[in-house]
């Protein structure tokens, strides 16, 4: 079984004749519609396949028609030679004589000819400060598990649109069959995986949600679904996880296989309360510590009585994007020249997707909100925040030329953190007519992709994070136009743990801001140790999210160690092979490993939970060479070793076989290791 024969599988559309006496049309199915005579059943018939190499892939093109209604779907699966993952999508289209309603229009819907007794959906569910929660549900004999996220923009907390599909009992990170389904999509999602009444068929499904209601699709225009991204798996999760990461890095992310710099992001360490000095003298303290970037975050843009500030904080200036020149009287692209002067890169925090009621935007172009007609406007953060309505090509332009010439008076940036703090809460768009109001939900998120495209494609030096008040749009759709998301706006490295671990389970380390902050921890009060915010924050893009003047003497002298020896392992963690080696749901500390595809580099981390005394685990080591000579080393240690590291020649088999004895020893305790090929010391 691969990837690519489950996408050639087929594509279960409602009234498909099954030739099942008990059920004799498909009535669980991804294709659904209301023909514009009010019809609802399609029987698509195949009209043609064509084969076509392209950039390193094989696409399969397959054309479909329905038997009496000039209705036609084109799917698409595409292989790449170089990675296990598939991608599939459908286009959808008529020239009937009205418009069609999609019901739904699922990317992937096929059954997984698979025979098990056992089929569990893994999934990541959450909520702000709270993200990327690993958890199992079981599918029964005649039963249905289905995995929605509604939101319409901060998609990924509800249910990531990423699952993978268990078939068989003691599957774990190294046995077992796995399904990866993830698509390519920041908008509302559903995920379904439903068995038939004796569990003989599972079959899977993953699309847009289309909840809110169908989606009308006038004559000759075409419909397209967003990418389903597929990844079959003999050996286990941790083999979904990688083939994903290594798709991502190689024909997905932006920048690829491109080191993500060291930065300070200045949130946590001002909020809005910030000069040019305080400023300064963050660029300051995080060069000294070894860091490659500044980046500006809340609090820089606005004018006259709706500049945002410390005392308007979060309540004006949305969607006026100019600089505040009371706070910033020198402009941006003095600060930026500052970064230069000091040899940091620069980058900017915005948020183009809502605007404030307390704006000049808002004043001059109240319909450029989402709203419902005859109904008060639900408003977010700060009572005023609402989403701008991105089905509205007008409103795109609009932000594009205002954060262009922003943009375009900062010569050097080289970043932008791109945030969206409201949900769609006002269901209803004045672009949209009114029997097109359902189309808003796929609309918007075509709107939202539209323009990161746009910025990407004039300005492809630049980095982009997406976040969405912290990991509300992990997903591979934004992934396509940024490199990295921040995972949650909770930088407790307690809880970051388990937020970064359910991240790893599709997404890769590189695309994972974490931040070293400070203790107490802003969001939670817990108070944790330098050494073990470091560590966490280690296995992912390492960054400072704090004021460095905060920090004793001791503390950075610390910090410039810790920066330096991540500097050694970044390459083997930012592109390297994940191994999960103990998981936080199953004992007191979380354990993985990177190692490099070439196996002559790994880096071990392990990070103690809650541990009453001491506790020594051994970790055997994953993705050596079993014949290679390594050498292992503690680095960022503190006063004491953590584990007898081996001699200082020891085989990949030995480490792979025996393992590392590691000893963490009370709450907030760990340990990182980098292990290199002595062949490569030569």
């Amino acid at each position: 079984m691969t990837a690519f024969e489950l996408a050639m599988a087929g594509y279960l559309a409602f009234g498909q004749l099954t030739g099942n006496y008990y059920e004799a049309i498909t009535k669980h199915a991804g294709l659904q519609v209301i023909h514009a005579d009010g019809a609802v059943t399609l029987r698509l018939r195949e009209a043609g396949k064509e084969k076509k190499e392209e950039d390193g892939a094989t696409i399969e093109t397959i054309r479909l028609k329905d038997e009496r209604y000039p209705f036609e779907v084109t799917r698409y699966i595409k292989r790449w030679n170089d990675c296990a993952a598939v991608e599939t999508w459908a286009e959808i289209r008529h020239s009937e004589a009205g418009p069609v309603r999609l019901v739904r229009a699922d990317s992937f819907a096929a059954p997984v000819d698979v025979a098990s007794d056992v089929v569990r959906v893994m999934s990541l569910t959450g909520i702000a400060k709270n993200e990327a929660n690993v958890s199992w549900s079981s599918v029964g004999n005649g039963q249905s598990v289905e995995l929605v996220s509604s939101a319409g923009t901060r998609n990924a907390w509800e249910s990531n649109a990423a699952i993978m599909v268990e078939l068989g009992d003691g599957v774990d990170e190294e046995r077992g069959k796995v399904l990866g389904v993830a698509l390519e999509w920041p908008g509302n999602s559903c995920c379904r995986v439903r068995r038939n009444w004796n569990g003989s068929r599972t079959e899977v499904f993953s699309g847009v949600d289309m909840t809110t209601g169908p989606y009308t699709l006038d004559p000759n225009v075409t419909f397209t679904t967003p990418k389903a991204v597929l990844v079959w798996s003999e050996r286990g999760r941790g083999e979904v996880s990688r083939q994903y990461h290594r798709w991502a890095h190689r024909h997905l992310m932006p920048h690829g296989y491109d080191l993500h710099p060291v930065l300070l992001n200045s949130w946590e360490g001002s909020y809005f309360s910030f000069t040019e000095k305080t400023l300064t003298d963050m660029m300051d303290g995080v060069k000294e510590m070894g860091g490659e970037m500044f980046v500006l975050d809340d609090g820089w843009f606005g004018r006259g009585k709706f500049a945002r500030d410390e005392v308007n904080k979060a309540t004006a200036g949305l969607g006026d994007w100019c600089v505040n020149t009371n706070k910033l009287p020198h402009g941006l692209g003095w600060l930026a020249d500052e970064a230069a002067r000091r040899g940091l890169k620069f980058g900017l925090w915005v948020e183009p997707e809502m605007a404030s009621t307390n704006s000049w935007l808002y004043r001059e172009h109240p319909d450029w909100v989402l709203q419902e007609a005859g109904r008060p406007l639900v408003c977010g953060r700060g009572r005023t925040q609402v989403t701008l309505d991105f089905c509205n090509p007008v409103v795109r332009d609009n932000l594009f030329e205002q954060l262009d010439a922003v943009y375009s008076s900062i010569s050097s940036l080289a970043y932008v953190k791109w945030d969206c703090n409201a949900n769609i809460w006002n269901s209803g768009s004045p672009y949209l007519t009114a029997d097109r109001q359902p189309n808003l939900w796929y609309d918007y998120a075509k709107g939202y992709l539209d323009l990161m495209a746009r910025f990407q494609a004039k300005r492809p030096h630049i980095m982009t994070q997406a976040c969405a008040s912290g990991g509300g749009r992990m997903d591979f759709g934004s992934l396509r136009y940024a490199d990295e998301f921040w995972p949650s706006d909770c930088t407790d490295p307690y809880r970051r743990i388990f937020i970064q671990w359910g991240c790893s389970q599709f997404y890769p380390a590189s695309a994972m801001a974490c931040h070293v902050t400070a203790s107490p921890n802003h969001q939670t009060k817990r108070k944790t140790p330098l050494k073990y915010r470091f560590d966490v924050a280690l296995t992912g893009r390492l960054g400072f999210e704090l004021h460095p003047k905060d920090l004793t003497p001791d503390e950075v002298s610390f910090a410039k160690t810790a920066v330096a020896d991540y500097k050694h392992i970044r390459p083997v963690v930012q592109r390297g092979d994940l191994y999960r080696l103990a998981s936080p749901y199953e004992k007191p500390l979380a354990a993985l490993m990177y190692a490099s595809e070439t196996k002559d580099a790994a880096a071990l981390f392990a990070l103690g939970l809650m541990i009453d005394g001491e506790r020594t685990e051994t970790l055997k080591l994953r993705g050596l060479d079993p014949d290679a000579i390594y050498s292992v080393r503690e680095i960022n240690r503190g006063a004491r070793r953590h584990a007898a590291i081996p001699a200082d020649a020891v085989t990949g088999r030995e480490l792979m076989e025996k393992g590392i004895d590691v000893t963490l020893c009370g709450d907030y305790d760990s340990a990182v290791f980098e292990i290199y090929s002595m062949e490569d010391c030569k």
